[in-house]
Order: structure tokens, then C-alpha cells, then sequence
């Protein structure tokens, strides 16, 4: 089984998800005691939120890269950046080591077109809906992307940086979440993908019309058919 790397403190909250993820998805496939090999380099999410903030993206992809290096160094065999937005920097992060780097819009778009779906919905930190870092990869695979207007935007996002990273699940923001995503689906969206790794912590499949795409779930699971690979 490959050691699987996951750079991860951003939030603690979905680094956490990664982990029984792929854990509980290790028993599923292999079953009896088996477990993950996996090694993780836990960052400080406040700082990286911080350089966020500041718009400082050099100093948020230097410390992934030095975190990818870490795991590169204790024996990895493969790199996961455990947050949709810090993909703002997957590229820089591959050019820094000798590993390859699971980028967590490939395994998205491959469950997205197995759904037969086209026009698909963005959620995520204001970030990744209004920069181009997930969708240009989404729209290379021939899909349609959109994104809510505002005031819609900033509510997706407030409530990932005011309550998901700090673990509070509201049934208010659960509500408002299903009215975001029915304005995407009067928009044409025939499936939306919870582009955020906290996301899927506040509304999952029975929440609405139509198909969720949590990238947590898809990205830890394509990490171990890659550990599993011989």
C-alpha cells in the first residue's frame, strides 16, 4: 500500500474528514484491521487564512511547499492538498517536488461527466468562485460552470470562515446554503459541486434537487485507488 501525504490544518476541521475518510474507505476495500498508510503535515490555518486575506499567495504556496517537501522527505508517495482553495497553488506545489500531486478537481470532473451533467454549480470560499484556479481544470473536462451572484457569494463564504472552520454547523446557514443552490439550479445547473472541504460537514445529498459533488470525499477516495495501485 502507498504512503498517502496530506497537507492539511486548513481547516483541522476536514483534515479530519480526510483522514476517516480514507480510512473507512481502506476497510471497505481491504478489509479486516487494515488501515491507511498515511502521513499528514498539519499547518496553521490562521496564518494561511491571514495571507489570504492580504491577497500574500506567495507566502500561502511557499508553506505548502515547504510542507509538500516534509512529506516528500518521511517517505510519501503522493501529495493531497486537503483544500479546494489552496489549489490556488497546486502548480507551484507540484513544481517543488517529486511526487504527484492529486489534484482535487480531477476526481470532481470525473464524477461530474460520469453523471452525464454539463452545467454544474461552484461552491466555495469567494477565492476559488471568483478566481479561475478550479474552474479553467473543470471547464478543460467540457463542463459548464457557474457561480452564485452576490449577496450569495458572501454568504457561502462567511459561513465557511465565521463558523465551518471552527466546527458550528447552523441549521440557518444549512437554509440558506439550499436557497444559493436553488437560484444555481433556476440558473440551468443540473448538479453542484461543494467546492469548499467543510462544505460537506452542513448539507449532504437529501438537502436538494439535485446531485452534490463533495470534493472531500471524491479526492480522499481517489488518494487510496492510487495507495492501492501496485
Amino acid at each position: 500500500m502507498r504512503v498517502i501525504g496530506l497537507i492539511g490544518g486548513t481547516s483541522w476541521e476536514s483534515s479530519a474528514v480526510y483522514y476517516r475518510e480514507i480510512n473507512e474507505e481502506v476497510k471497505l476495500r481491504v478489509g479486516g484491521s487494515h488501515s491507511a498508510r498515511i502521513l499528514m503535515v498539519s499547518l496553521d490555518g490562521g496564518d494561511l487564512e491571514d495571507f489570504m486575506r492580504r491577497d500574500q499567495w506567495d507566502e500561502v504556496g511557499s508553506r505548502l511547499i515547504d510542507a509538500a517537501r516534509s512529506l516528500q522527505a518521511g517517505g510519501a508517495e503522493m501529495v493531497l492538498l486537503c483544500s479546494n482553495t489552496n489549489h490556488q497553488c497546486a502548480e507551484a506545489v507540484q513544481a517543488a517536488v517529486n511526487l504527484p500531486l492529486v489534484h482535487i478537481v480531477d476526481p470532481t470532473a470525473d464524477a461530474v461527466v460520469k453523471a452525464n451533467i454539463r452545467r454544474v454549480g461552484l461552491l466555495g470560499t469567494r477565492y476559488t468562485m471568483e478566481r479561475k484556479f478550479l474552474r479553467d481544470r473543470l471547464e478543460a473536462r467540457g463542463l459548464d460552470v457557474i457561480v452564485p451572484g452576490e449577496p450569495d457569494r458572501t454568504t457561502i463564504h462567511d459561513t465557511q470562515f465565521k463558523e465551518l472552520v471552527f466546527g458550528k454547523r447552523l441549521d440557518s446557514s444549512r437554509r440558506a446554503f439550499i436557497e444559493v443552490i436553488g437560484r444555481l439550479v433556476d440558473q440551468g445547473a443540473e448538479g453542484v459541486i461543494l467546492g469548499c472541504t467543510e462544505f460537506g460537514m452542513l448539507i449532504g445529498a437529501g438537502d436538494t434537487s439535485v446531485p452534490l459533488f463533495d470534493t472531500t470525499v471524491l479526492h480522499a477516495r481517489r488518494a487510496v485507488d492510487l495507495a492501492l495501485t501496485n
